[in-house]
């Protein structure tokens, strides 16, 4: 099995960073991809059924290198795929095409709605996952991630409340891409949600609420698009603990879990209504 994949190494993806006094800011220079087709792909449906794409999901690959992740996504007998990959030191390939129904979401719930391969975009992120050894992302394969969200973003009208992750959208099986992920990096981009922790926040870590706060809260995890069922919710908690308080995820409805939930929740609103009126303006 290969251990390295060249074509990608010069020229694929260059980013220009700029010193502005207090950190670096980058802007994207150009993009560009690797092209290794994958086999498992199909039609995303047939009008009336056919939807436009409207969520896009990141992923870990949760395997040992990055040659073995792209083998399997292109291993017809393995029966899944990715739109994208993104290596750790930047490089992207491009492996079903954007029109075409990828298979990398399997069994997923998010906001009422079932089967996501049919209307969404996949990026599978090189990490060897919490199976191989879950490590931080480098610096190079999130500005990657960054700029590749900012180009499928450009193409599809993928509001912030429907860029989630594969733990978001299959608590009850996946993990990834896990605690490390900085989303929060993703969403100063306009790429997804991340409402700002309170300052005091972590001073109700532990401690235990009341049987109307589990409810509201409860509550508040449904309507932000997890799913939510009885004898399941501290699976889906530990899945929104892991990206929106990733300090602790241990699934336990604590204080501060109850106050992050309110906040995401109103979060999620204010975009759903920001696209409403959006939608509107088209209309008018």
């Amino acid at each position: 099995m290969r251990d390295k994949m060249p074509c990608c190494r010069r020229g694929r993806f260059a980013l220009a960073a700029a010193a502005d006094g207090i950190g670096a800011t980058m802007t994207m220079a150009s993009l560009s991809f690797c092209d290794r087709p994958s086999p498992n792909h199909a039609e995303r449906g047939e009008p009336p059924n056919l939807r436009p794409v409207d969520t896009l999901v990141l992923h870990y690959t949760g395997m040992q290198s990055a040659a073995a992740a792209l083998d399997r996504l292109c291993d017809p007998a393995a029966r899944v795929s990715s739109h994208y990959l993104v290596e750790e030191d930047g490089a992207i390939w491009r492996l079903v095409a954007e029109a075409r129904r990828a298979f990398h979401a399997g069994i997923s719930y998010w906001q009422g709605d079932t089967d996501l391969n049919r209307f969404s975009i996949g990026v599978e992120i090189v990490n060897p996952g919490h199976e191989w050894g879950y490590r931080a992302f480098p610096e190079a394969q999130m500005a990657a991630v960054e700029a590749l969200c900012r180009d499928i973003l450009a193409r599809h009208p993928v509001p912030p409340h429907r860029v989630v992750g594969h733990s978001d959208i299959a608590p009850d099986r996946k993990s990834d891409p896990g605690e490390l992920f900085d989303w929060p990096r993703l969403a100063r981009a306009g790429i997804g949600l991340w409402p700002p922790p309170r300052p005091d926040a972590a001073l109700g870590r532990g401690r235990g609420v009341g049987v109307v706060a589990r409810t509201a809260a409860l509550a508040d995890l449904a309507r932000i698009g997890y799913p939510v069922a009885v004898g399941s919710e501290e699976v889906a908690l530990a899945a929104f603990q892991r990206r929106f308080r990733p300090q602790r995820w241990d699934g336990l409805l604590d204080r501060e879990t109850c106050e992050r939930l309110r906040d995401v929740r109103m979060a999620v609103e204010a975009a759903q209504a920001a696209e409403a009126a959006r939608r509107g303006a088209r209309v008018n």
